[in-house]
């Protein structure tokens, strides 16, 4: 065992369904705008831009069920989103063996500071501090591959309080999981244990201590967070 100066950090574990392995994060990449509506709803043209991408850390990823209301921040948007969970990875993957590199798939959420993230814009500066504070993921548990396949359709839906707020579509995705997998690969070196979340359809809005978040995205059951 190596002799390290201090303990060494824990390593961020998810749960995966159908078994009491977990599953070992690595690193976590966040498309943006991958959704046309959502695109238009934060003042972007919806055309296929080249896909861009903003990280979250390993430890941000959280199957509490509990999302603590942040510091520093009055404005914390909701942005339900497709977990894509990888088993292996490389370089440049091609499209069509990028599904063979993927474990499983999970109900996520991007928890951002709105507030903070548009100084961020405006300065020019990178978004670190609205996007990848602390417990900014909630995450449901993994659904393997062998037991779900690839879901390519199906509907994506977060409620607030009882209250639709955001509906989409699996299909509906710009960028598929294949292409933002083959994409990401040509920039980063992916590997067993990285996350990508593939971006969040219309209707992200804030959220308030006492809320409760339902989120459903087809074949992958319910998942239930509550602002606290």
């Amino acid at each position: 065992m190596p002799n390290y100066v201090i303990d060494a950090p824990l390593v961020t574990a998810l749960p995966v369904v159908g078994t009491d392995a977990r599953f070992p994060v690595r690193r976590v990449y966040c498309i943006g705008r991958n959704y046309a509506a959502h695109a238009i709803e934060m003042g972007h043209d919806p055309d296929r831009e080249a896909p861009f991408f903003f990280q979250k850390n390993p430890d941000n990823l959280d199957p509490s069920g509990q999302f603590p209301y942040p510091a520093q921040s009055s404005d914390v948007h909701h942005e339900v989103e497709l977990a894509v969970m990888l088993r292996s990875g490389g370089e440049g993957i091609a499209a069509d063996k990028a599904l063979d590199h993927v474990f499983g798939y999970a109900i996520a959420l991007d928890m951002t500071r709105r507030d903070l993230q548009g100084q961020m814009k405006n300065a020019g500066r990178p978004w670190e501090i609205g996007k990848a504070f602390e417990r900014s993921a909630p995450v449901g548990p993994i659904h393997p591959v062998t037991a779900i396949g690839h879901p390519k359709e199906g509907a994506v839906t977060l409620t607030l309080n009882g209250s639709m707020r955001q509906s989409g579509d699996l299909n509906q995705l710009i960028w598929k999981v294949p292409e933002m997998i083959s994409y990401l690969s040509e920039y980063f070196t992916l590997a067993g244990g990285d996350v990508i979340l593939s971006g969040t359809p219309a209707g992200v809005g804030p959220v308030q201590r006492g809320d409760v978040m339902d989120l459903e995205i087809a074949g992958l059951g319910r998942m239930t967070v509550d602002v606290v």
